[in-house]
């Protein structure tokens, strides 16, 4: 049988795994400043704000010390994104390999693990399971949505493509784990990979939610 990791081994994988949805995040917010014409220092702090803006808010929310203002790693791994795509040519990111979106990929694996996190991280500060589930969302999206307004331009939140909804499955499949007392070390892959296919689905068939309709006829 495999043997568990053990728990320091663990913890810095967990670590380890958390930097590079940051940089995956962060990147999104420096190529956004990019293709707006910024200067450095604009990019430097979109790459900032999304990277670890949805973990701020839930750490806010949950009275946890604000982990990256405690996390030597984290401000400059921003910034070193930032840096990395201020000389890099902007299509290096966003032209597809293939039909692969590379970019679009890579932030769909950090939304499904990023909301598993931030759930986890809410649970074990006491949050009961439905509100640790919106911290979990919370974790994976605000960065993004504090992006966009920024650019001024509309949010995640107001189009129907299926991203929170991605988020909210993987906190929902992680928090529900914990209630039925199930091992973490199982629960957690699962609903971070739940949350990367239902959102790589949407990529590929472009699939969204229904809209609002009133059902009410002009006349």
């Amino acid at each position: 049988m495999p043997t568990a990791l053990p728990t320091a081994d663990l913890s810095a994988l967990i670590g380890l795994l958390d930097l590079v949805g940051i940089a995956v995040f962060a990147l999104t917010g420096a190529l956004l400043a990019a293709q707006l014409r910024q200067t450095f220092v604009t990019m430097a702090f979109f790459a900032l704000v999304t990277g670890v803006g949805g973990g701020s808010v839930r750490d806010l929310l949950i009275g946890a010390p604000v982990f990256w203002v405690r996390d030597p790693w984290v401000a400059p791994v921003c910034l070193g994104v930032a840096l990395v795509a201020w000389f890099t040519p902007h299509r290096w990111w966003v032209q597809p390999v293939g039909n692969w979106p590379v970019l679009e990929w890579a932030d769909a694996a950090g939304l499904g693990a990023y909301a598993v996190l931030g759930t986890a991280k809410a649970l074990a500060f006491g949050v009961a399971p439905v509100p640790a589930v919106l911290m979990g969302v919370i974790t994976g999206c605000v960065g993004g949505i504090i992006r966009d307004v920024l650019a001024g331009r509309p949010s995640i939140l107001m189009r129907p493509e299926l991203y929170v909804t991605a988020a909210a499955l993987s906190a929902g499949i992680c928090a529900g784990g914990a209630v039925l007392g199930l091992e973490r070390g199982m629960v957690w892959p699962l609903a971070a990979l739940a949350g990367f296919a239902l959102r790589g689905a949407a990529i590929w068939w472009k699939l969204g939610l229904p809209v609002y309709s009133s059902g009410e006829r002009e006349g």
